[in-house]
């Protein structure tokens, strides 16, 4: 496919706004991890191939396994998440599938369950944010295996 804007060099405070939720999301108290995994999830669904190819590769450079990057599409089906990384994905599948699902009371009452009202609400603005960037990526499609990780220091 080719791509078709440079969305944030057509737009740039568009861009900068974007980058300003995702900030948000950086520093919310959230573990790195479950961001990441929360991020890779909506992509997955969201068939966004770029934001796959990077939350894999963030992932990968925060030390996730490959066991458990291959098995996120499953995960229900596995014994590879904590309790609270599964109420975080099924969150981010409701919050993600919001007109099919609408969000149903046990996902949140499982959800509440690990996740207290201030990580709940700064688990939805990351939601939020990913599918945001999914649509953006999608819809102007930005090349995938372009994205690489920043060095850790």
């Amino acid at each position: 496919m080719e791509p078709r804007i440079d969305y944030a060099n057509v737009a740039p405070d568009a861009a900068k706004a974007m980058w300003g939720l995702e900030q948000y999301v950086h520093g919310c108290g959230l573990e790195p991890s479950l961001l990441e995994l929360v991020k890779f999830r909506a992509s997955q669904i969201n068939g966004c191939a770029f934001c796959i190819d990077m939350h894999s590769k963030d992932a990968r450079a925060q030390g996730e396994t490959e066991q458990r990057l291959y098995a996120l599409s499953a995960w229900r089906e596995t014994p590879f998440f904590s309790a609270r990384e599964r109420a975080a994905l099924a969150w981010t599948e409701a919050v993600t599938n919001i007109a099919q699902t609408n969000v149903p009371d046990e996902v949140y009452e499982l959800a509440r369950q690990h996740i207290d009202e201030k990580e709940l609400v700064n688990l939805t603005l990351a939601i939020v944010a990913i599918n945001g960037w999914n649509r953006l990526a999608v819809s102007f499609r930005k090349e995938p295996g372009t994205y690489q990780p920043a060095k850790r220091t």
